[in-house]
């Protein structure tokens, strides 16, 4: 919900204005992956930084994310 409350009303015009609300976010290809839950999940996301809108992909387990398979 943490996650959920910043993002909502957060104005982001590019990845470093994203970190500075979350500062372990990382861009992955067209997509940005952010640590919830004292890095136990990762949340991936497209962000439209031009519409404002952040479109959520997966919510996965640290290891489910390490498998990779959301890549595809």
């Amino acid at each position: 919900m943490n996650w959920y409350r910043i993002t909502k009303r957060a104005e982001w015009q590019n990845l470093a204005e994203v970190r500075r609300d979350f500062r372990h976010a990382d861009v992955v290809g067209r997509r940005t992956v952010f640590n919830i839950k004292g890095n136990d999940y990762r949340l991936i996301a497209r962000v439209n930084y031009h519409r404002r809108r952040v479109f959520i992909l997966h919510i996965l387990t640290h290891e489910a994310y390490m498998r990779g398979a959301w890549k595809a």
